[in-house]
């Protein structure tokens, strides 16, 4: 009996977490493909007539397809050079955690975590217009560092759970220490490999704050950015603005339907092992 009432619980609880994700979803569909009229009637019917009309204005008033390529190369060059240099980092933390500079160092970024940006947002202003880094390559280079608490958490979990008679091997056959990692190490952290790069392609796509307070110039906007349009002092255009929600969500929920797997296993595995 207990175990029937527990299945049952657990079933209610999914079915109510999947409406709170799904009607969402379903609102900002239906509402993409409705004239304005349409929106004064009944707010869940399916659309009389499903219309790209609203697709269209939205791309020209957006300029989507500039914001869609500002959003793309951030995300690329960010999830390149964090998986690279944020597993390097890792690596050589928990290679030598028993040394006390180290093991500061691990406990120094895990407490990154717990920082808000808020608290940060305007010296991180001041200071990135100062060195001239509020432009893509600057969003680019905080995306990684802001990364970096999170993923060595993750990284030195798994890292541990890997044999370290492979890498006294490799250096006995004469590879270096940049050897060891690059053809020993770094091909054994593909699951972990991959969870970061997506969980950063995640992050990166979506991310609204820290593109606002540090792009000056309205031609590197990105895609969270360039909704703001569709906001007026008295009126929101519904239509139009989640006819380019949608297509800015879009690569974001292909990518996650296909990549949940490597999302939830590899934090698994890094926190536990």
């Amino acid at each position: 009996m207990n175990r029937k009432k527990n299945s049952w619980l657990i079933t209610t609880l999914l079915i109510l977490g999947s409406l709170v994700i799904l009607f969402p979803l379903y609102l900002t569909v239906t509402i993409a493909f409705k004239t304005p009229l349409e929106m004064a009637g009944n707010l869940l019917a399916l659309p009389k007539t499903w219309s790209f009309d609203n697709f269209a204005q939205a791309i020209e008033m957006t300029n989507f397809f500039n914001a869609f390529k500002n959003s793309a190369f951030v995300t690329f060059f960010v999830v390149i050079f964090t998986v690279m240099t944020n597993s390097l980092v890792s690596y050589a933390i928990a290679r030598n955690m028993h040394k006390k500079f180290y093991k500061f160092l691990y406990f120094y970024f895990l407490s990154a975590m717990f920082i808000p940006f808020p608290i940060i947002m305007l010296p991180l202003v001041k200071q990135t217009s100062a060195w001239g880094m509020d432009n893509l390559v600057g969003l680019i280079i905080l995306y990684i560092v802001f990364n970096l608490s999170f993923n060595v958490f993750i990284y030195i979990g798994y890292i541990k759970s890997i044999p370290i008679e492979l890498e006294e091997a490799a250096i006995m056959d004469g590879a270096s220490t940049w050897g060891v990692f690059w053809k020993v190490i770094f091909p054994l952290l593909a699951p972990m490999n991959a969870t970061v790069a997506i969980i950063t392609s995640l992050g990166a796509w979506n991310d609204f704050m820290l593109p606002l307070v540090l792009l000056s110039d309205r031609e590197m906007a990105t895609l969270p950015l360039v909704q703001y349009i569709f906001q007026s002092q008295f009126s929101t255009d519904y239509n139009l603005a989640f006819a380019s929600y949608l297509m800015a969500l879009a690569p974001m929920i292909i990518v996650y339907i296909f990549a949940q797997k490597w999302i939830i296993s590899g934090v698994m595995k890094g926190s536990i092992k």
